[in-house]
């Protein structure tokens, strides 16, 4: 086993065999989801967010930070293929707003061929993320331990949804074009510095658990979610409640000499954000 996977495996708390079948993948997919959490807390800094295998290993497993899903399922694909794993990232367009016009391609996400059958993993979608890898079959309802979700098939475009409440929700159309590292560099660039990308605006931060619940933060206001009920939910305090909750709730690094931030560093930026978000848990 190589040093990364192993650096890796002990990160997310992984004592099983590196397997590369569908069981296996199943796992290690929510124990990833579990151990690193979805986090953009870089662009608000502001840091810049760089993808090669390096940067994103030292960041998210040596200095315990999470990130987002450029960061997140380019780990994940990492991991997959050095397990021999045949899997490799596409793009996809998120429409979680309904916006009036096609975006752009800000999103990354997973194909995995296992046995004949393809499947869609992703590990960085915030609250609504996948939590298990799913068939790339459409029409059929599928399960994962934080919801239902289906694919719908529009020629060569696809359309991952969740079922919220009594209906579907579109999260990101996708296709299987071959995509190269630039394009991921290009979309990555977009969602830290396009002025209007809600990551610029808005602190997010989110920790799905191996019972089904999760965790998430909008700027000052933290839920404890177990499916759709609200178990626990209150407005932090200042800066320095919310400090400590990235570290005890959501198992945050903070001490890293180049991925850490300070309490002081986190003040400073979070002096211009709402304090009373509207809550929500759809964080994209």
């Amino acid at each position: 086993m190589s040093p990364f996977l192993s650096a890796y495996f002990a990160r997310i708390d992984w004592h099983q065999p590196a397997q590369a079948d569908i069981d296996t993948l199943r796992a290690l997919h929510l124990q990833h989801n579990s151990a690193i959490p979805f986090e953009n807390i870089d662009v608000v800094l502001p840091r810049e967010i760089h993808l090669d295998d390096q940067n994103v290993a030292d960041k998210l497993i040596a200095a315990r930070r999470g990130g987002y899903c450029f960061e997140q399922n380019g780990l994940f694909e990492r991991v997959l293929r050095e397990m021999g794993f045949h899997v490799r990232s596409v793009l996809g367009r998120v429409v979680l707003s309904n916006p009036p016009q096609m975006p752009p391609r800000t999103h990354r996400l997973l194909l995995v061929e296992l046995n004949g059958e393809r499947w869609i993993a992703d590990v960085g979608f915030g609250g609504q993320t996948l939590t298990a890898p799913i068939r790339l079959i459409a029409g059929e309802e599928q399960a994962t331990p934080h919801g239902l979700y289906r694919l719908i098939n529009e020629g060569n475009d696809w359309v991952l949804q969740f079922r919220h409440h009594d209906h579907w929700q579109s999260m990101y159309h996708f296709d299987l074009v071959t995509q190269y590292f630039n394009d991921y560099v290009m979309g990555n660039f977009w969602s830290a510095h396009w002025p209007q990308s809600h990551f610029r605006h808005h602190l997010l931060m989110c920790r799905h658990l191996l019972d089904g619940g999760k965790l998430t933060l909008t700027n000052f206001h933290f839920t404890h979610w177990q499916g759709m009920h609200v178990v626990e939910q209150r407005n932090l305090a200042d800066t320095s409640e919310l400090y400590q909750l990235m570290q005890e709730r959501f198992g945050l690094g903070v001490d890293d000499a180049k991925h850490g931030f300070s309490l002081a560093e986190l003040t400073t930026v979070m002096a211009g954000f709402d304090t009373h978000p509207q809550a929500g848990n759809n964080q994209k």
